[in-house]
């Protein structure tokens, strides 16, 4: 589809599109997700994925050219209705998946800050409105688009708003995500936004590496630098293994963006995380090496994911005050990478 010509003689070939890009909507009917909204894309890459518009249009599985992408918890899809809030009830209805939005007020450990936060904050259990499907051509590009809102907010209280855009162009394995986030109510409030990207195997594994052209680096824990020197390599599933977590700042390119990515040369592929450093300064690092519980999250955010507390010590806690709103845009990309980079069979 590189000219308005070569999408004309694909269109000869093809009673309906979706020969080449599709997106198919359906409710789960069994399950704790049973009645919730889902579209499945397939854009004609390879990439496939599949969005969750009742967990605030956030993406559950993905796979490219038959591999797997992401790490689903054993909670798998679970609705909303199910979310405990309290403490580190959040866990309980975190599916992971590619993409679990955190925020929208807070997110990190749970704390009591003029009210109670639950760990990770409520984003990913509010489900979107005004969800549509923008598929279309657009010149000699066939687009697949998905918008829709999400509303955070209570009385005498944060009142938050993000527009989400998720864009997947026919033949690239990309996809695009655009949120703004705007304080439509009275009063100054706390802004805080983390995209949770969670690898999982065999997209994971022993035989991949962490690339990332990190600036700066910091241990969490004590448990965080027993790995510092190894965080951006991985061990098979290890029983016992605690995890560990890392606060990353990476360089960015002359367009403002930095970026992550998975290499994996026994698959040879490899899935990158791109994303605009303007409003997304940070990216937290994930790295659990559990048996049945093996994964790597990387997690860019307006702040590193720390106590509350400690983000207001260090004057990292973000606030949109009545009518200020945000931009936040990042890409995640599946590649094959080069035959010659792969390693004899």
């Amino acid at each position: 589809m590189e000219s308005r010509k070569s999408g004309e003689s694909i269109l000869k070939h093809i009673g309906n599109i979706s020969q080449i890009a599709s997106v198919g909507h359906y409710r789960f009917n069994d399950g704790p997700g049973m009645g919730m909204r889902a579209v499945e894309v397939k854009n004609g890459s390879g990439l496939s994925f599949t969005v969750l518009p009742d967990r605030g249009m956030d993406i559950s599985l993905a796979n490219y050219k038959g591999v797997n992408l992401a790490y689903m918890t054993p909670n798998s899809e679970i609705h909303p209705a199910f979310y405990e809030p309290d403490g580190a009830g959040w866990l309980r209805t975190f599916n992971g998946g590619l993409l679990t939005t955190c925020g929208l007020a807070h997110f990190g450990p749970p704390a009591d800050d003029g009210g109670k936060f639950g760990l990770h904050g409520r984003y990913s259990t509010i489900p979107a409105r005004q969800f549509r499907d923008n598929s279309r051509w657009d010149g000699d590009r066939y687009l697949v688009e998905l918008l829709g809102i999400v509303e955070e907010a209570r009385l005498f209280g944060n009142k938050l708003r993000l527009a989400r855009k998720i864009i997947c162009v026919a033949g690239d394995p990309a996809i695009s995500i655009e949120d703004k986030v705007e304080n439509f109510g009275a009063e100054t409030s706390s802004f805080m936004i983390l995209y949770h990207v969670n690898l999982g195997y065999p997209l994971l594994s022993e035989h991949a590496v962490l690339k990332t052209a990190a600036i700066g680096s910091e241990a969490r824990d004590e448990e965080a630098r027993k790995g510092f020197k190894d965080k951006f390599r991985f061990s098979p599933p290890r029983p016992g293994f605690k995890e560990q977590v890392f606060y990353h700042k990476i360089r960015p390119d002359r367009n403002g963006f930095a970026k992550a990515g998975l290499l994996n040369e026994k698959l040879g592929i490899s899935f990158e995380v791109k994303f605009d450093v303007s409003s997304l300064p940070f990216m937290t690092q994930w790295k659990m090496m559990g048996c049945g519980e093996y994964v790597l999250g990387l997690e860019p955010c307006n702040a590193p994911c720390m106590e509350r507390d400690e983000l207001k010590r260090r004057k990292l806690l973000q606030y949109l005050e009545p009518g200020q709103s945000r931009t936040m845009r990042l890409e995640l990309r599946a590649r094959e990478l080069p035959q010659i980079s792969r390693p004899k069979k």
